[in-house]
């Protein structure tokens, strides 16, 4: 009896071990011939951070966060991405290095959120950069310029092109559309006026033009009478460029006009805001930017977005505006190519090309992580910026790769 029951219980045991072992065993619903499981309806959560209550970016800061809020309420009502909504983690920096560091350890670690979007200018941008792509992060800037933003990484991509591109652009249109010959330069002493005023002389005096006055003025600086007033009376300039934030552009074209300076001046991006013209009223006319918005292009998408805006805010858009639009548009579609994989989105958007966006066709980015795209020169006219040209020499735009 005892050998009998033996020999049952082991053939019970060689049993159960071939059924577990079997392929007729149910799969786990993770493994390879499980149960598909449903596509996630969690929303897709983004970061975002501006300077919103800066005094001296309360105009940028203002319409960036309308434009972040605004992407994200126009791809839910079109059903979301991929049937997924998508939420916005915003954070506003306070134009503040210190409190963006907080605020990009605060999105890697705690908010959940699958990419970032910077609203802000190169300080805050740059140093958080470093922070978000150690966490293996994608994160498109909207508009700073500092090559040590898309320097920190792979995953750091720049909606805007750098400022060595806007400047040899301004440069270029000066000296061969305007023949300036004899340049001043007013810039702030920030990475912005930097950047674009040290490229701007390099590439008009590469074609030939003379710097014949390079002025920095603090972010706090207010009154630009003795600056005027020398290049009026002494260095007596045939062209103004001014690179500079709207407020500081604003009183460098009104002390012109008051002090009878009738010269060129050509702005930059820094000018391209409501801003600038509601406080350098009648005395903007006929001024020049180089900017990335172009407020006459056709292009339904262009358009589309200038309505909406205006719809949604009562205001004009700008370019600040538009170019952070822009970098929720960049991370929809590889987020709608790929889904949320951070590597995956980041191989997405560096392949992407010919990609139109408000801001004109993205050419490419190129492989530091910067947009290749046209530089659109602006000029107000009856109190409106519009379309006066665009550089789209590849010699010009492309970036130093």
């Amino acid at each position: 009896m005892k050998k009998l029951l033996a020999l049952l219980l082991s053939f019970v045991m060689i049993f159960t071990f071939t059924a577990c072992s079997s392929g007729n065993a149910p799969a786990e619903p993770n493994e390879p011939g499980g149960k598909e499981q449903p596509a996630s309806t969690e929303p897709i959560k983004i970061g975002f951070f501006a300077p919103i209550t800066s005094p001296a970016a309360s105009a940028d800061g203002l319409s960036a966060e309308n434009s972040a809020k605004l992407a994200v309420k126009l791809i839910n009502e079109a059903g979301g991405i991929n049937g997924r909504k998508v939420e916005l983690v915003s954070y506003d920096d306070g134009l503040d290095t210190t409190q963006a560091v907080s605020i990009a350890e605060k999105l890697t670690t705690k908010d959940g959120v699958v990419a970032v979007v910077s609203g802000s200018y190169s300080g805050p941008t740059r140093v958080a950069a470093p922070i978000i792509q150690n966490a293996g992060m994608v994160m498109v800037s909207a508009y700073a310029i500092h090559p040590d933003v898309v320097n920190a990484g792979d995953f750091i991509f720049s909606q805007s092109f750098p400022g060595k591109v806007q400047g040899r652009a301004g440069a270029e249109f000066a000296v061969k559309t305007l023949g300036a010959k004899r340049i001043a330069i007013i810039a702030v002493d920030l990475d912005f006026g930097t950047e674009l005023g040290d490229s701007f002389k390099a590439h008009a005096e590469a074609n030939g033009a003379e710097i014949v006055s390079y002025d920095k003025v603090a972010i706090s600086d207010n009154e630009f009478t003795p600056i005027i007033t020398k290049l009026k009376e002494k260095v007596k300039p045939d062209l103004i460029y001014t690179a500079n934030y709207y407020a500081h552009a604003a009183e460098v074209v009104k002390q012109c006009r008051l002090q009878g300076l009738d010269v060129p001046i050509l702005g930059t991006e820094g000018a391209d805001s409501w801003q600038f013209l509601l406080t350098a009223g009648d005395h903007a006319e006929g001024v020049y930017i180089t900017t990335n918005m172009n407020r006459d292009d056709k292009n339904e998408t262009v358009q589309q977005y200038i309505k909406r805006y205006r719809e949604e805010y009562n205001l004009e858009p700008d370019m600040v505006g538009a170019s952070t639009f822009d970098a929720f548009q960049v991370l929809f579609e590889a987020i709608r190519r790929v889904g949320t994989d951070p590597v995956a989105m980041r191989d997405a958007i560096a392949s992407m090309t010919d990609f139109y966006t408000v801001t004109g066709n993205l050419i490419r980015y190129t492989n530091r992580g910067e947009a290749v795209k046209p530089v659109q020169i602006q000029r107000v006219e009856n109190g409106q910026f519009h379309y006066f040209g665009e550089i789209t020499d590849l010699n010009i735009i492309t970036p130093d790769e």
